[in-house]
């Protein structure tokens, strides 16, 4: 028989409750997915400026280098396990701490361009990543000249159009 003032099935809801918040508890001491790892900078990508370097470092770097900056919701389940899944990707497709190693440097620019890259769920989150158009296009030129395009066949800015120009 149900206790007074209770509804039938209200015991039941609240041991469901109480079940999921053990194992909501259980799967942040768990050691399921990747490890949260910086390692060492093997040689940082040639940047030809500061401001390229700065405007890389806030939008790219993040996942793109060993120089992850953890955030607190990275340490948090299941959040964690997108977060350093993103990294991990993120790190084998074009890696700024690890340049001269990849198979992939040429494609940077192209994926900040065509706006794949920073992708919208980050910008959400980090306002650094938030380019302005002036800013991509600067992005944009510096990847090309550390990728060896050197403003490639299209000229300066690519004729991409990227900010206007």
């Amino acid at each position: 028989m149900a206790a007074k003032g209770r509804r039938p099935g209200q015991a039941l809801l609240g041991r469901i409750g109480l079940g999921l918040l053990g194992v909501a508890v259980l799967v942040q001491v768990l050691p399921i997915g990747q490890p949260r790892t910086n390692p060492p900078v093997l040689r940082d990508a040639p940047w030809p400026n500061a401001q390229a370097r700065n405007l890389a470092a806030g939008a790219c770097y993040a996942c793109h280098s060993n120089q992850t900056r953890w955030p607190a919701y990275s340490y948090v389940a299941p959040v964690k396990w997108l977060v350093t899944s993103d990294v991990k990707r993120g790190r084998e497709a074009l890696n700024f701490s690890e340049w001269g190693q990849g198979e992939q440097e040429d494609e940077g620019a192209d994926a900040v361009e065509d706006g794949s890259m920073p992708p919208l769920q980050y910008r959400l989150v980090h306002p650094e990543a938030r380019l302005s158009p002036a800013e991509r296009q600067t992005l944009i030129d510096a990847l090309d000249a550390i990728e060896g395009r050197g403003g490639n066949a299209h000229g300066p800015g690519r004729g991409r159009g990227v900010g206007g120009g």
